[in-house]
């Protein structure tokens, strides 16, 4: 029997048989298209989960990155005087630097402290007693000193443009230690004194007992180490000695220096721009730094008539030291001079 006839069996007409068929057809030319546009809805479903999941681990990527950065910047060590909570006083001024002292020297009179008593790194500032005593020590400047391993940083992994076999003259090696405050020159200078690097650092503790600094330590002639160890007070002590010898005052304010190593001139400026700047008056300066100590400059300096020691240390940054050593000359410069006592 056909389908046709069994229709009619049924009781079907020809023309529902015909309904039917076409009915049919229909049918499945509507489900072959349905099954292809579902299809092509999965496929660009697909398409658009796999640009969402690229463009999503491409933000998890970068939002990967972010910490790392975050964590780079927080493995920063902190500063003795952060550890210490120094930056927590306040000041009149709102100094950046954590350790702060500003005396007349001509009056000995205190015009600013803070924190003064504070024991502290003091970075490269430890210079200045290394090169008071070279330049007291009637050693010969011409003589020639060369730089050798044991000048290299190994502290701090600190770089310098003096390579070891370099050879220069003490007061070369001299001048670039206290304007430029160069480390393997430093280092040089001590390492070469009469008796080696052991009597020299005796000998600058020794120095700042018979200056009465008595919270001042050194363990080493360039400052690198976290070791060497002073008070506000006491650094103005030595910046006053240091202020009255004209080789440390012509080194640490020259606002440059050229030296010839080889067949090479090297090009040394001062670590301190303020020397540069009209409106100061410097007759000696130190800068330092390095992370435990802050940033940190001592000077003695003319302001509004008066010779003023000042030194900031633990400063938070680089120019904030220049910072607030300028607030202190406009404040200075507000102070009405009192008159000599007879």
């Amino acid at each position: 029997m056909t389908i046709r006839d069994l229709l009619r069996f049924l009781g079907f007409s020809s023309r529902c048989f015909c309904s039917v068929v076409v009915s049919a057809a229909v049918f499945f030319v509507c489900t072959d298209r349905a099954i292809s546009a579902q299809k092509n809805v999965e496929v660009k479903n697909s398409k658009t989960v796999a640009i969402y999941k690229r463009k999503v681990n491409t933000s998890v990527s970068k939002t990967k990155r972010k910490p790392d950065r975050t964590l780079i910047v927080s493995r920063t060590r902190p500063s003795f005087g952060q550890l210490a909570g120094l930056h927590q006083t306040s000041d009149s001024l709102d100094l950046k630097s954590s350790v702060a002292l500003v005396i007349d020297q001509d009056t000995n009179e205190i015009l600013f402290r803070k924190n003064d008593q504070a024991v502290v790194p003091i970075a490269s500032i430890t210079k200045l007693m290394t090169g008071l005593l070279i330049s007291e020590a009637n050693l010969s400047m011409s003589e020639i000193i060369e730089i050798s391993q044991a000048d290299v940083d190994t502290e701090k992994g600190s770089s310098s443009r003096l390579r070891v076999g370099t050879q220069l003259s003490r007061r070369e090696m001299l001048h670039l230690a206290l304007m430029s405050s160069e480390n393997r020159a430093a280092n040089a200078l001590g390492r070469t004194f009469p008796g080696g690097l052991p009597i020299f650092v005796s000998l600058m503790n020794e120095k700042a007992r018979i200056l009465g600094m008595q919270d001042t330590r050194y363990v080493e002639p360039t400052g690198l180490s976290s070791k060497n160890q002073s008070s506000a007070h006491d650094l103005a002590l030595l910046v006053s000695v240091a202020s009255q010898n004209s080789l440390l005052r012509e080194y640490s304010t020259s606002h440059g220096h050229q030296v010839a190593v080889g067949n090479r001139v090297l090009q040394y400026n001062n670590t301190n721009r303020l020397v540069k700047n009209p409106i100061w008056d410097i007759g000696l300066q130190k800068t330092g730094y390095i992370s435990e100590a802050g940033q940190c400059l001592v000077m003695q300096a003319k302001v509004a008539g008066r010779k003023l020691i000042m030194v900031f240390l633990d400063s938070a940054g680089k120019l904030s030291r220049l910072g607030d050593a300028e607030r202190v000359r406009h404040w200075v410069e507000t102070i009405p001079v009192k008159p000599p006592v007879s």
